[in-house]
C-alpha cells in the first residue's frame, strides 16, 4: 500500500507533466520492486548538508601538506608539473607533459539526499561535473564512478537499487557528452555516490577563475533552497518537525518544491559554461555543500585584483524562504550559508554583458538566471547584505508547469 506522501507526490508529478527535465522518468515506488513500502534511500546516511563538510579552518590545515613547499620527497623538491590553480579552488588544473594541453580533474561525492535511486544517480554525476563547468570547460573526456555500498542494505535492496543508481549516473554522463570509463566500488557504513571527472583541453577552453574586476556583476544560474526543500519533504512523515512549518507552507507546496529541487540538481551547468566564453566571464564557482557565501569567499580569496563580492539578492525555490525563516537559524539561508547540492554557477560577468547572458541561457534552457550582486573594490572578501531581497522562483505557480 502506498503512503499518503507517495500518493500526493505522484499527483503533483502528474499535474506538472510536460515541464522540467524529469517528467519522462517514472517515479520510484518501492512496492514496484518488491521492496517494503517503508524503504527510503535517504535512510542509508546520517550526515546531510553542512554536517558532511569538513569546516574550512580544519580543511586548510589538512591541505598544508599539499602546498608546494611540502609536496615532495625532500628539501629542494620542485614538482615537474606544478598546478596552475590553488588547492582551494574547484578543480586541479595542471599542464600536461605534452606541451599545450592541460589536465583538468575534479572529484566529489554525495550521500543520498532524495529517495529516488535513478534521480540520485543523476544528481551525483551532475554534481561531479559541475566543477569542470565552473572553469568554462564544456567537454569531459572521462568520468569515473565512485560507489560506496551501504552494509546496512539487504541483499534484495542492493540488487534492486544499485543498478538503478548506476543507470541514472550513466545517463547523466551521456547527457554531458561523456562516458563512464571505470571507477571504484566498496562496502561502506553509508551509501555514497560520486565520481572523478577529467578533461584534457587547451588554454582557450578554460575561463580563468581569478580575473574578477571592479564593476562586474554576479550572476547565479540556479535557485537556492534545495536542502530546505529536501528536509521539508522528509518532514511530511515526521509530525513533530512538520508542525514547525505547517503554518507557512502547505504539503502540496512542499512536494512541488521537492520536485523543483530534484529537477534543478539533475540539470547540468554545461550551457552556462559555454556561455561564459561568449559573454566574457571573468571568474566563476559552482555552489554546493558549503553554501553560496563560503564558495564566494573562496573565489574572492583567489582573485588577482583587489576586489570583494557583495550579494544583494537571493533567488530561492518558491516558499522555501518562509520555511527557512520558520525554522529559526537551522538553515541560515538568508545569510547565504545554506548548503546546496549540484547547485548553479555563480559567474562574474561584465555589467554590460550580464543581461544578455541571462536572456540567452533562458532561451536555450528554459530556465532563469539572476543578477544577485556586484564586484566592488575591496580586500578579497565576500558578504551578503543584512536584509537581502528574496526572489521567489518561480514568482507564481503556473498550471501544468513545474517552473
Amino acid at each position: 500500500m502506498e503512503t499518503a506522501q507517495q500518493a500526493a507526490l505522484q499527483a503533483v508529478e502528474l499535474e506538472v507533466a510536460g515541464s522540467g527535465s524529469l517528467t519522462l522518468h517514472k517515479p520510484f515506488e518501492p512496492e514496484d520492486h518488491d521492496l517494503d513500502p517503508s524503504f527510503r534511500l535517504t535512510s542509508f546516511s546520517e550526515l546531510k548538508g553542512r554536517g558532511l563538510k569538513v569546516p574550512d579552518e580544519i580543511l586548510e590545515k589538512f591541505l598544508d601538506g599539499l602546498s608546494e613547499e611540502g609536496n615532495g620527497a625532500g628539501d629542494g623538491y620542485v614538482p615537474s608539473v606544478p598546478p596552475k590553480v590553488g588547492f582551494g579552488l574547484n578543480c586541479s588544473i595542471a599542464p600536461s607533459r605534452h606541451g599545450t594541453l592541460n589536465i583538468i580533474q575534479t572529484t566529489d561525492f554525495v550521500y543520498p539526499i532524495v529517495d529516488d535511486p535513478y534521480v540520485m544517480g543523476k544528481i551525483a554525476c551532475a554534481n561531479a561535473l559541475s566543477n569542470l563547468y565552473s572553469l568554462g570547460v564544456t567537454e569531459c573526456d572521462s568520468i569515473m564512478m565512485l560507489l560506496g555500498i551501504s552494509q546496512q542494505m539487504s541483499e534484495k535492496e542492493r540488487e534492486t537499487v544499485l543498478p538503478i543508481i548506476v543507470r541514472g549516473f550513466k545517463d547523466c554522463a551521456i547527457e554531458a557528452g561523456s562516458q563512464v570509463t571505470g571507477g571504484q566500488t566498496s562496502y561502506n557504513p553509508w551509501l555514497m555516490i560520486g565520481g572523478v571527472a577529467t578533461s584534457v583541453c587547451g588554454n582557450q577552453e578554460i575561463v580563468s577563475p581569478d580575473s574578477a574586476a571592479v564593476g562586474d556583476v554576479l550572476v547565479l544560474t540556479k535557485p537556492l533552497g534545495t536542502q530546505v526543500a529536501i528536509h521539508s519533504y522528509q518532514w511530511l512523515e515526521n509530525p513533530e518537525k512538520w508542525g514547525r512549518i505547517k503554518l507557512v507552507v502547505t504539503d502540496e507546496d512542499v512536494r512541488r518544491a521537492y520536485l523543483r529541487a530534484m529537477d534543478s540538481m539533475c540539470r547540468l551547468n554545461r550551457v552556462a559554461a559555454r556561455l561564459m566564453h561568449k559573454f566574457n566571464a571573468h571568474a566563476a564557482t559552482d555552489i554546493s555543500g558549503y553554501g553560496l557565501l563560503a564558495h564566494l569567499k573562496n573565489l574572492a580569496r583567489n582573485q588577482k585584483n583587489d576586489v570583494s563580492f557583495v550579494v544583494h539578492n537571493l533567488p530561492v525555490i518558491s516558499k522555501m524562504a518562509a520555511v527557512a525563516k520558520a525554522c529559526g537559524n537551522q538553515f541560515s539561508l538568508m545569510q547565504g550559508l545554506c548548503p546546496e547540492t549540484s547547485g548553479g554557477l555563480m559567474i562574474c560577468l561584465p555589467r554590460e554583458q550580464a543581461a544578455a547572458f541571462c536572456k540567452d541561457i533562458e532561451k536555450q534552457e528554459g530556465y532563469q538566471s539572476w543578477i544577485i550582486g556586484i564586484v566592488e573594490k575591496g580586500n578579497r572578501t565576500a558578504r551578503v547584505i543584512d536584509k537581502p531581497r528574496i526572489i521567489e522562483v518561480p514568482s507564481k505557480d503556473r498550471e501544468g508547469e513545474l517552473w
